[in-house]
């Protein structure tokens, strides 16, 4: 998620975390919660797995072919299914019909769409692909579906986008919705933060690509130089991204069982060894207050917009515009933080940003803080909040209903540290976090689940220091 908070503050397989809590970390909850706290999340409503075969050509052109394996894991009978396709929010008519300026429009072709190896009719509005289902799903049975599509590449796009020799691939591919409450959870795409939410799932990937171009993604076991034809393998991720870099300049640092690589464009050797030492250095940290680091790998592309995605992130700019060095560091922190954060704990990034950019935005202070013997400033953070518009506003609504995201950025920041303020300040507030964490790595978080949480943890007898910043409905 871009990270403005800067501004406010002038497979190879996965090896996840286990799913069950180690003895360590039982120790640490019952020494805090209650014996009879047990989590209570919120299920996907499906289980999916993308097989996706990506072939880039020499004139920037790709060839996609995505094949999804899907269980329905809700109580619900299935008529349709619904995917984010966002690829095509960039085309001239989509970007036309909602207002978006781009250098150079997308071009997009979809061949075949296949459900259960039989030609099947869709619907393409937006970045809403809907296909409707001649044979119903039923609850606990399995549906595969087969796309085949080429597109090229936006000048100009938000992520998904080609920045100078440079191909930015996110969001590529078809990507399944959440159902719940008995529909597919799946809102309108917009400009500003995250629109679209997925669950976690597996994937195979495999990739031809011409000479003398780099292969930087999800992957965690990639060199450099990359190889021109490959694949790897992911599991419980909640998206792939993709970059494919022209001519990159390379720093690599191993932290312990963790490779990171920054990719540079420019003559800034310098800058690129301080980036990967501050990435060094608050992994590091991130790792110690909250779980280990899921991957064996960590790419920071510092070429685009502030964006985390599983095992790899990009920096340099907010909406385009470029920021300096120092701004580029914070942001690099930010989007590690992320790791955590939206890779391993999951919410809907449309109605409650907070649960990730709050938490990110929370994360990063404290490792600022804990590189100095400051006090935190609690005063002055609520001061701060003053100068937001409409600062009454809870932190917990969705997206369209603020003019911008300072609420779930820094509102949300800041009420968290407030929690803390008559509670031992940076070392509660660390080992908040690590129970936290390990309560719901892997699993979806909302705010009702996060209010619960709170109130066991902290003994509340009522929500009166909640409330003042959530929209509570229980």
């Amino acid at each position: 998620m871009l990270v403005l908070i800067i501004i406010l503050m002038v497979f190879v397989f996965l090896k996840p975390a286990p799913r069950n809590v180690d003895k360590e970390i039982v120790l640490v909850e019952k020494n805090v919660l209650k014996e009879d706290f047990s989590p209570q999340t919120l299920p996907s409503g499906n289980e999916s797995r993308y097989d996706i075969h990506l072939k880039m050509e020499t004139d920037g052109e790709f060839q996609i072919g995505t094949a999804i394996e899907i269980k329905n894991t809700s109580e619900d009978t299935w008529q349709e299914l619904v995917f984010y396709f966002i690829p095509n929010i960039f085309t001239q008519d989509s970007s036309e019909q909602l207002g978006n300026t781009l250098d150079a429009s997308a071009t997009i072709q979809v061949h075949d769409v296949l459900v259960d190896d039989k030609t099947s009719g869709f619907t393409l509005a937006n970045d809403t692909l809907t296909i409707p289902l001649d044979a119903p799903v039923q609850p606990g049975e399995n549906v595969a579906v087969d796309f085949s599509y080429q597109f090229i590449l936006p000048v100009g796009g938000l992520r998904f986008t080609k920045t100078k020799d440079n191909y930015h691939l996110a969001q590529f591919y078809p990507m399944l919705a959440t159902y719940r409450d008995h529909k597919w959870n799946k809102e309108e795409y917009g400009f500003r933060g995250e629109t679209f939410h997925t669950g976690f799932s597996d994937f195979h990937v495999s990739y031809d690509i011409p000479e003398s171009y780099t292969f930087v993604s999800t992957s965690e076991e990639e060199s450099y130089p990359s190889q021109r034809i490959g694949a790897f393998h992911v599991k419980d991720v909640k998206e792939i991204f993709i970059a494919i870099l022209k001519d990159p300049l390379v720093v690599e640092k191993q932290v312990g069982d963790v490779n990171i690589r920054v990719f540079g464009f420019e003559e800034k050797d310098d800058l690129y060894k301080e980036i990967s030492e501050i990435a060094s250095d608050s992994l590091q940290y991130f790792q110690q207050i909250l779980g280990l680091y899921p991957f064996t790998q960590l790419d920071i592309v510092l070429d685009s917009l502030g964006m985390e995605y599983p095992g790899i992130v990009t920096a340099g700019s907010i909406y385009s515009k470029p920021i300096n060095d120092e701004a580029v560091k914070n942001m690099v922190i930010h989007e590690i933080a992320h790791q955590w954060f939206y890779g391993v704990i999951n919410n809907d990034p449309y109605n409650e940003a907070w649960l990730d950019e709050g938490f990110t935005s929370f994360a990063e202070e404290m490792y600022h803080f804990s590189k100095t013997d400051d006090e935190v400033p609690y005063e002055n953070m609520l001061n701060r909040i003053e100068l937001i518009k409409d600062s009454s506003l809870p932190v917990n609504l969705p997206l369209d209903q603020y003019e911008n995201n300072s609420h779930f950025y820094g509102k949300a920041r800041t009420m968290l540290w407030q929690l803390f303020k008559e509670r031992g300040g940076l070392e509660e507030a660390e080992k908040f976090l690590k129970t936290y964490y390990n309560i719901y790595k892997y699993k979806e978080v909302n705010t009702e689940e996060f209010v619960r949480f709170a109130r066991n943890y902290f003994d509340l007898e009522d929500d009166s220091e909640l409330s003042t910043w959530l929209e509570i409905n229980n």
